[in-house]
């Protein structure tokens, strides 16, 4: 079933500095905020002649899908290689991270007093064909959600760079509207015990306690995934993200699923919910209706 609103804005700006006027940034935040996706078509990110060597799955160590650069430590993560190789990668990565930032700057600037950057990636495994759990899979419909670090009721933006050499696109389901998939998936979740929670901290199974909020989107993100019927039917729109294009988007709000493409950057942000332009669209606020009470973070 396709939708019946198309949520990406095309934006015409070829530079991580755009010059935008305030009712401009209005309309974007409101468009993001709402569940759309601002799509940068002539906003690629420039690879210096030595780096290209770096868009390869080779540099994988195996163990992760991506090489990232973690939160504040910036330390290289996921890769293989020796030092000058790392350096080098590290040093790509990082700069992706600031252009990503300068762009969020620009576009959305009431965002940069609250923003916390988080990983920044770069990913070169083809998405089609990739061996996982049906839970690990996104190439099902799913808003994000982590399993080991609860985001306390912060929100998800990411800015997601095409950087694929050979012209290919990045292709996307984007679902329906995540209070219709809400609707349908909330009386399926478990009650959340705080007891449990406490277990999964102990274990290290979570990094921080896991609040009502982050049990809940965890278990929609897994009943979404798991539900055959509902990857087959549900209301999706197929978009492709081309080479060297550049898209923003709130990931625990806008369901989506990534069916193929090969060799993107990344760069997450993380905000906190009632600093936002529109927080009554926000996740929690949207839980909460349904719900009819308060969530926890």
């Amino acid at each position: 079933m396709t939708l019946k609103v198309n949520p990406v804005l095309e934006l015409t700006f070829s530079s991580f500095t755009p010059a935008v006027n305030s009712a401009q940034q209005q309309a974007y935040l409101s468009h993001l905020e709402h569940g759309g996706i601002l799509f940068l078509p002539n906003l690629g990110f420039e690879f210096a002649a030595d780096e290209t060597r770096f868009l390869s799955p080779d540099w994988s160590d195996g163990k992760s899908k991506n090489i990232y650069l973690s939160g504040n430590e910036r330390h290289i993560k996921g890769a293989k290689g020796n030092v000058e190789e790392l350096t080098a990668m590290s040093a790509l990565i990082e700069r992706y991270s600031q252009n990503a930032t300068a762009l969020i700057a620009h576009l959305l600037p009431s965002y940069m007093l609250h923003a916390k950057p988080a990983n920044t990636s770069l990913r070169c495994v083809e998405a089609a064909g990739r061996k996982s759990s049906w839970r690990k899979d996104d190439r099902r419909l799913h808003a994000d959600a982590f399993p080991s670090k609860p985001t306390h009721g912060e929100r998800i933006l990411r800015v997601f760079t095409n950087v694929n050499p050979h012209n290919k696109p990045r292709v996307w389901n984007v679902g329906e509207p995540f209070t219709d998939m809400a609707a349908k998936f909330l009386p399926k979740v478990p009650k959340y015990r705080a007891a449990q929670a406490k277990w999964l901290k102990l274990l290290g199974i979570t990094k921080t306690l896991r609040g009502e909020y982050d049990h809940i989107m965890l278990h929609l993100h897994d009943l979404t995934k798991a539900d055959t019927d509902y990857q087959a039917n549900a209301p999706q729109l197929r978009f492709e993200f081309p080479a060297n294009s550049t898209w923003v988007v709130y990931s625990d709000l806008v369901l989506h699923a990534v069916l193929s493409g090969q060799h993107m950057m990344e760069q997450t942000f993380h905000l906190p919910q009632e600093k936002l332009s529109f927080p009554a669209v926000c996740p929690k606020y949207i839980i909460e209706h349904i719900a009819k009470r308060h969530i926890n973070c």
